[in-house]
């Protein structure tokens, strides 16, 4: 996989965050998340405290403010869920300008929002500073599953393939005056991923048998897992991260004392 693959989440910049190695990157995303998930929803205190390290993160990460608000655009329609569950949930009611709304519903709706949106903003900026590549390299480091990493490894290569396999294809359609928004043209369409999809197949085969007379053995290269190896020091200053996260849910967040 070559630098050319980078995902187009990929914010090239130069930062603490982005010299992380992938592996640490990854088990600190992992960690702060089940530790916000963790949070009572009555701990509006200690999300405050979270989503300012999220804004420190992404403020060291240097990834832009307008990059993050513009991706995080995706949780949209749990947002709405989170909107609806006031006014459809069972319970005590409360009046809120002119409102009849659920306090089940309320609470339930804020710990939608609330944990959606943390979630959804560390891992962008997990996407954001680490390469497609690196976030690979870091699961297999972490002895992530082989067929997973594999799979999702050739689907990265050769996406951009088949995409502009397709766009070929597409090409050659309309130049036979084939116009693929017509409805009754649906058939045409039809036959057209059919065909992309054999050829895609065949690719594969090609690819494997391409890939076994080269000595492949059903793991990454080891040149990949040569550079950028997790050190402690690295260890150590991603372990910070979720453990202030875990102070904080101590503090605020009403364990181990709340009844």
């Amino acid at each position: 996989m070559g630098a050319g693959h980078a995902h187009a989440m990929y914010v090239h910049q130069h930062s603490p965050v982005h010299h992380l190695a992938p592996e640490v990157k990854i088990v600190v995303a992992l960690a702060f998340t089940i530790t916000v998930v963790a949070t009572p929803r009555e701990a509006v205190v200690a999300f405050g405290g979270y989503a300012l390290m999220v804004l420190a993160l992404a403020v060291v990460a240097r990834v832009p403010a307008a990059w993050l608000a513009k991706r995080s655009l995706i949780e949209l329609p749990f947002v709405a869920t989170a909107l609806l569950l006031p006014f459809f949930a069972s319970g005590p009611r409360v009046d809120l300008l002119g409102l009849s709304l659920s306090v089940d519903g309320l609470w339930g709706g804020w710990n939608i929002l609330v944990k959606g949106t943390l979630g959804v903003l560390i891992a962008l900026l997990l996407a954001a500073t680490t390469s497609a590549r690196d976030l690979l390299v870091g699961l297999d480091r972490l002895r992530a599953p082989q067929a997973m990493t594999q799979i999702a490894m050739f689907m990265l290569r050769y996406l951009e393939v088949l995409a502009d396999e397709a766009r070929r294809m597409r090409i050659a359609r309309v130049s036979r005056l084939d116009d693929p928004r017509f409805l009754w043209q649906i058939k045409g369409f039809a036959s057209g991923l059919g065909t992309l999809f054999l050829r895609a197949f065949e690719r594969g085969e090609r690819v494997y048998l391409a890939m076994q007379s080269r000595g492949y053995t059903g793991r990454l290269p080891a040149a990949l897992h040569a550079d950028s190896t997790a050190t402690a020091r690295q260890w150590a200053a991603g372990a910070a991260i979720p453990l202030v996260a875990v102070v904080v849910l101590l503090l605020f967040g009403g364990y181990p004392w709340k009844p």
